[in-house]
């Protein structure tokens, strides 16, 4: 099977998307031969990029944003570019980016494979999809359905997205859409043994928690903080470490140290990427918009448990008293606090959390997992 994948991005490119595009391009290399067609660009003419400028301004006088970079033109200049570059044998054209695939014409198996919820679930929901136009909707809302309807196959990351698409769309076929979990966006060649020794390493008179994230506000840091003084202001020895934040908007007390940003494609940042995940007691991640998260499935591959929040597609990656604990959106650090309390003080307990969330990485949430689901449903489709 010959596999061509795109995407607008650089797809050896270990920080792009948070590395899942290049995992994505591995894991399609494990099940077939690839063809890369990437780094795709948009091309606006003046005429379009000033009509976008009045749209804008229009629509800011009426309280709203306009988005007019992707628009029906862009989608069907990067199916031509596609077009264009598209080996004649390949059997399958697969990509995470919904755009370049709405309006792309050939005859070959078309996939789509992404974590990003479909455009209405994002609406009013994530960062940047709120207060938009009725324009931007319209247009946006035309695109996804062309795509859903243009691909053979959709696969979304999780359950919240899967039903997204299938409750507001009018799809040609509801059953093309399927979930396949993301994998850990590390290399991992951990065994339970290994698990067992990072487990009996962690400080047993400290309570060590690590937040990663580049959002702040969106991923609930306030909330972590807001963990970490309660555990502290109980006499708990507590340390928050955190990953992803250039500038952190608030003071932060000596328990809690910011990283900054550590990039994974050097050796040093990975291996300090490695010790932090190694030492915490808890990922701590309270995010009020998540479409899934692989960061819980990095978590999980060291046998860390990740305490999160019931939103978006995160339910799909973390499994409550599998592989860490759900809390609702509403609930502060007090209530995190209390639940690191109870698990830490039954230790014996806590370490059957650890070991479970290894087994939900070895079984769902790895690469060569979804890789095996990929290929089944391509297949099932090829035999058609």
């Amino acid at each position: 099977m010959k596999i061509a994948f795109i995407s607008t991005l650089d797809s050896s490119d270990v920080n792009a998307w948070s590395g899942s595009i290049y995992y994505i391009s591995q894991t399609l290399r494990e099940i077939g031969e690839v063809a890369i067609i990437d780094k795709l660009f948009a091309k606006r003419s003046k005429a379009e990029r000033a009509f976008a400028k009045i749209c804008r301004l229009f629509w800011k006088f009426l309280g709203k944003r306009y988005i007019g970079e992707q628009t029906i033109r862009v989608a069907k200049f990067y199916a031509k570019q596609i077009e264009n570059q598209l080996p004649s044998d390949v059997d399958v054209v697969f990509s995470h980016d919904s755009i370049v695939l709405a309006y792309l014409k050939t005859d070959k198996l078309k996939v789509l494979y992404t974590d990003v919820a479909e455009f209405c679930g994002m609406l009013n929901y994530y960062p940047g999809y709120y207060n938009l136009s009725p324009q931007t909707i319209k247009i946006a809302t035309k695109m996804e359905e062309a795509t859903l309807n243009n691909c053979n196959l959709v696969l979304y990351s999780s359950e919240w997205a899967a039903n997204g698409a299938k409750n507001n769309y009018k799809i040609n076929d509801p059953n093309k859409i399927k979930v396949v979990p993301f994998g850990a966006n590390i290399e991992c060649g951990r065994t339970k043994n290994n698990i067992a020794e990072i487990i009996e390493s962690k400080e047993k008179n400290k309570c060590n928690l690590l937040f990663i994230g580049v959002d702040w506000e969106r991923k609930g840091g306030d909330i972590a903080l807001e963990t970490a003084k309660n555990l502290y202001e109980k006499g708990v020895s507590v340390r928050l470490d955190i990953i992803g934040i250039k500038d952190c908007p608030v003071e932060l007390p000596n328990y809690v140290k910011n990283h900054g940003f550590v990039s994974k494609s050097t050796a040093a940042g990975k291996k300090k990427i490695d010790n932090l995940f190694e030492k915490a007691h808890f990922l701590i991640l309270p995010t009020r918009a998540e479409c899934f998260g692989v960061v819980f499935c990095e978590a999980s591959s060291f046998g860390l448990p990740s305490l999160t929040t019931k939103t978006g597609g995160v339910a799909s990656a973390v499994l409550d008293n599998k592989n860490g604990k759900l809390f609702e959106r509403t609930d502060n650090g007090e209530k995190y606090a209390e639940y690191i309390q109870a698990m830490l003080a039954d230790y014996e307990n806590y370490k059957k959390l650890c070991f479970s969330s290894f087994e939900q990485y070895e079984t769902r949430l790895n690469w060569k997992v979804a890789g095996e689901r990929i290929f089944e449903y391509i297949e099932k489709l090829r035999k058609k």
